[in-house]
């Protein structure tokens, strides 16, 4: 979630006894803490992070801050329990609970009085009604942006524009195809991720054509297909006032 190269870590780091250490440091009266089960997983690399949400009873909160910390590349989250909530429901909207799979998934760091427990009981609540149904507005607006993609591709003779278009289309085709089957959405490997639990299929169909742009084209006109066709006629978008 850091930009550039993160630094090296050992094999004997601990990302718990570290995260632990570092709410310690800088958050000596936290409420709760939670960290990111990502770098607990299998899918660990030597670039993930620490991603800790910390629940704070400070006015300052909420906020979103960037560090290292013993040699890890560290994400805080930091809320007050008034505040989670209000995120929890800007990640519902968007379709991209991160910070709901965070305090789920991740390892409790810290829980005064039943807090984390709190915490983790809204974010559940939150994944187990999944995310709202898509407005037509919005359905419409990808069906358009992903057609005229595909007539760009369909057009274009420079091979660097086509490698642009393609990658375009790929992410276009993988979030029309979550929104209108009513699952949630990723941005970079959280949308793959994504896609590979609610659509594993098309997720192996959209590697294979990525570099295959007739096979491509043909893939995302499906995916068009179920979501009520190409749109380009007649398509209106009013401007927010």
């Amino acid at each position: 979630m850091r930009a550039g190269p993160a630094p090296a870590k050992m094999p004997d780091m601990d990302p718990v006894a570290d995260a632990r250490a570092l709410i310690s440091k800088r958050f000596p009266a936290a409420l709760a803490a939670f960290l990111g089960g990502g770098v607990l997983s299998r899918r660990r690399t030597p670039t993930s992070d620490l991603d800790v949400v910390v629940i704070v009873g400070d006015l300052a909160a909420p906020f979103r801050e960037s560090l290292t910390w013993r040699n890890w590349p560290a994400e805080l989250f930091v809320h007050r329990p008034d505040t989670v909530g209000i995120w929890f429901a800007k990640d519902l909207a968007r379709r991209r609970p991160t910070l709901a799979r965070m305090c789920i998934d991740g390892v409790v760091l810290l829980d005064a009085g039943g807090v984390a427990a709190a915490v983790r009981d809204e974010a559940r609540a939150v994944l187990a009604a999944g995310p709202l149904p898509p407005e037509p507005a919005e359905l419409d607006r990808r069906r358009y942006g992903l057609s005229d993609l595909l007539d760009d591709l369909a057009g274009t003779s420079d091979e660097g524009e086509r490698a642009i278009i393609c990658s375009c289309v790929v992410r276009e085709t993988a979030e029309l195809a979550l929104v209108a089957g009513g699952t949630w959405l990723g941005t970079g490997k959280w949308l793959l991720r994504e896609l590979r639990a609610a659509q594993p299929q098309l997720a192996d169909e959209l590697l294979a054509a990525w570099a295959d742009p007739p096979r491509l084209a043909a893939l995302a006109e499906r995916v068009l297909a179920r979501a009520g066709g190409r749109l380009r006629d007649g398509y209106r978008q009013v401007a927010a006032s």
